[in-house]
């Protein structure tokens, strides 16, 4: 059906922030803001056509000028983890700016999901897309390199949310975004997300210290609770004594998938019981990122006077690996000067 934008409000600084409605002819819709690429609003039907808005969020701007959850962001230039808040490239160190104790969380103090991205409204083939682009300049957080970045967002008639990826930099740097949303298939407001079931197409997946820094050991899943093999609850495993589990409090683990990254690949899938919303993850990233929002805890109102507290949703974040800057087993994030990032993650639902 199209793209429309309003006006949003404007941050502290004045910049005036637009938020775009993109929907189908199946009632689903999705409303995103251009000031960090913010999925704000996605409402879909479960298997009796009743609608409901799944991702986690604030009314109004306000709340998103903080968001210390990263609800529904952008993160970049890096997502997750970067040890000590330094890298090397070419024989220099790095030092990015500190965010969470001595290390780096997702772009640092002020990441992609902090800025005003310049919105437009392009087609792209039959579809109308969501284009923002934000050139983020040489220094900036600490990264080198000018990053021009876009990020494409189309909502397809069967139901699904694409997100391309796309950004070139004039020096060698290092890039890995992804989207922050946080889902619950019941609805935003309906509770805890520990009935989902979640499957995960990966046989392995990176170890964490207690800071949840992958330390460089890759780990089978089998015989482990880490196997997301198959549809499995959430609740089955998160209140764990394995070590794992206790070091992030739930889940917050990257896993190895099993995509050839030529082409976006099915790699995960949250099933919700309770009315029949599955929701696929497609990607081209080696990675991706279970949350359970082990660290909710939202004092203030959030959408429709929700109060959101520890598990109420959760994130499927499409990546290369954290902190794959420190080990060369990993897929690096390094993007050299004139090449180009370009990667795809599509979030689509159905019902079962």
């Amino acid at each position: 059906m199209g793209i429309t934008r309003s006006f949003y409000g404007k941050t502290l600084e004045g910049k005036e922030v637009d938020i775009f409605t993109l929907s189908n002819d199946n009632g689903m819709v999705v409303k995103i803001s251009n000031y960090g690429g913010i999925v704000v609003s996605l409402i879909v039907p479960d298997k009796n056509g009743k609608l409901d808005d799944v991702v986690l969020g604030y009314d109004r701007l306000d709340g998103y000028l903080k968001n210390g959850s990263f609800f529904g962001a952008i993160i970049g230039r890096h997502a997750n983890r970067i040890e000590n808040a330094s890298f090397e490239i070419n024989g220099v160190v790095y030092n990015v700016t500190k965010n969470e104790g001595e290390n780096q969380l997702h772009g640092g103090l002020i990441g992609f999901h902090k800025v005003v991205w310049r919105a437009e409204i392009v087609r792209k083939g039959q579809d109308e897309c969501l284009q923002l682009s934000y050139i983020s300049k040489d220094g900036e957080e600490g990264y080198p390199g000018n990053l021009d970045v876009k990020v494409i967002y189309t909502l397809t008639d069967d139901n699904a949310l694409r997100i391309d990826y796309l950004a070139i930099s004039d020096k060698d740097t290092v890039v890995n975004l992804t989207n922050h949303s946080y889902f619950n298939l019941s609805g935003h407001a309906s509770g805890d997300i520990l009935k989902h079931e979640v499957m995960i197409d990966a046989d392995r997946f990176t170890v964490n210290d207690k800071y949840s820094i992958p330390t460089g050991e890759i780990r089978r899943v089998k015989g482990t609770l880490m196997d997301f093999t198959k549809l499995t609850p959430i609740e089955s495993g998160i209140f764990s004594e394995y070590e794992q589990i206790a070091f992030g409090h739930g889940y917050d683990h990257n896993w190895v998938l099993n995509v050839s990254g030529e082409k976006a690949e099915k790699a995960a899938e949250v099933f919700d019981a309770s009315n029949g919303r599955l929701m696929e993850v497609y990607t081209t990233k080696p990675g991706i990122q279970l949350y359970t929002g082990n660290y909710l805890d939202e004092s203030e109102c959030c959408k429709d006077s929700a109060r959101y507290v520890k598990n109420s949703g959760l994130c499927l974040e499409t990546q290369y690996f954290p902190n794959s800057v420190k080990h060369e087993h990993f897929p690096s994030p390094i993007l050299k000067a004139g090449e180009r990032y370009n990667h795809t993650t599509m979030y689509k639902f159905l019902t079962r």
